[in-house]
């Protein structure tokens, strides 16, 4: 019998590996754009001249804001050894220059255009962005966050990794600049990146914000704020995928993907109309666990990936027969007795608290 076609996945992270290996270069933009020359600035540390702060919490790079002249520049160093433990962490600078030298041409809403790139030096310098991380998405954040992620999926860019730290807000407008976890897609075709692109109708635009950012907002709010939040943001999402859809099938998309995105539609129209308990219930328990997932594949748990596995066992303590009835739970898990998944659950949690890294 065949062997199976390798995965999307699979052929990009050899693909990047063998070029990493290869130890060849890719750059992007003109050294001339830069404020010193690029190898001064690869060698710049938190004590050299004109640094005036260093983000280190960063698990592929740090980033220097150097003022040169009257203005502020984002260095990003990439580091020695990436953080995140799997073949799409060691790849991460390589792919994030690949997709900013993309992405440099299209002049996307909310995409952050940096002036140079090089994977030898280990190196993006781009305009500094003199803003905050949102700890609570507000209209205007959502909305543009929303538009944003939309372009790139039109565009064929599947963004995976929404956390908190890759977004910065001015007050104006609201900021992607960290594409590391970006990959190419075609929205006609397929639903996203993972698998071969059909295989995985989990994953879409609205799932990452919420998995990677949005329910980390609500696990500090109380029951009734929560669901408010999540709600509104549904409510946004409703708009925007609509709008999605039309496009799409304009274009030529085909019966699957049109099929997909109406059924995404559907429920959250009827959730919100009908059982908005029961939707809330479901798109947690799919964000806590897939974001805790990711968190030990990757071997990158915080404070936060522990506050997610807490909430999942807190709530099938409490809520399992409604897990159930919500058909959040995949096949596998839905088959197993309350006991059983509950020690599942407790397991990894355990598991996250051995993989901590700060």
């Amino acid at each position: 019998m065949a062997a199976p076609d390798p995965s999307l996945d699979a052929l990009r992270q050899r693909r990047n590996l063998d070029f990493i290996a290869s130890g060849a270069e890719f750059d992007f933009g003109a050294a001339s754009d830069c404020p010193w020359v690029p190898a001064e600035l690869a060698s710049l540390r938190a004590d050299s001249r004109g640094v005036e702060a260093v983000a280190s919490g960063g698990l592929t790079a740090e980033v220097l804001c150097l003022r040169v002249g009257g203005r502020r520049y984002a260095i990003k160093k990439a580091r020695a050894e990436c953080l995140v433990r799997n073949a799409d962490g060691q790849t991460s600078f390589l792919n994030e220059l690949q997709r900013h030298a993309e992405l440099r041409a299209l002049a996307l809403p909310g995409v952050l255009r940096p002036l140079y790139g090089s994977l030898q030096l280990g190196l993006i310098v781009s305009p500094w962005i003199e803003g905050n991380s949102p700890q609570r998405f507000n209209p205007r954040q959502t909305s543009q966050l929303l538009e944003t992620g939309c372009a790139l999926v039109e565009a064929g860019f599947f963004e995976w990794d929404f956390s908190p730290g890759n977004l910065l807000d001015d007050g104006q407008q609201l900021w992607l600049f960290d594409f590391g976890y970006q990959y190419r897609f075609d929205p006609l075709t397929q639903f996203n990146s993972a698998g071969n692109g059909r295989d995985c109708p989990q994953f879409h635009l609205a799932e990452r914000i919420i998995g990677r950012n949005l329910s980390g907002q609500l696990l500090e709010l109380d029951a009734g704020a929560a669901r408010q939040a999540l709600g509104d943001f549904i409510a946004a999402a409703l708009t925007t995928y609509s709008g999605l859809r039309q496009r799409l099938a304009a274009r030529g998309a085909t019966a699957p993907v049109l099929a997909w995105l109406d059924g995404l539609i559907a429920t959250w129209r009827e959730g919100l109309d009908h059982d908005p308990q029961r939707l809330f219930l479901q798109l947690c328990w799919q964000a806590h666990a897939s974001d805790l997932e990711d968190d030990l594949r990757g071997q990158t748990c915080t404070a936060r990936t522990l506050q997610r596995a807490d909430w999942l066992v807190q709530t099938l303590r409490r809520d399992h027969a409604a897990l159930q009835r919500s058909g959040a739970l995949p096949a596998a898990e839905a088959a197993l007795s309350s006991t059983a998944l509950l020690a599942h659950y407790q397991q990894l949690g355990q598991q996250a608290r051995c993989l901590l890294i700060g």
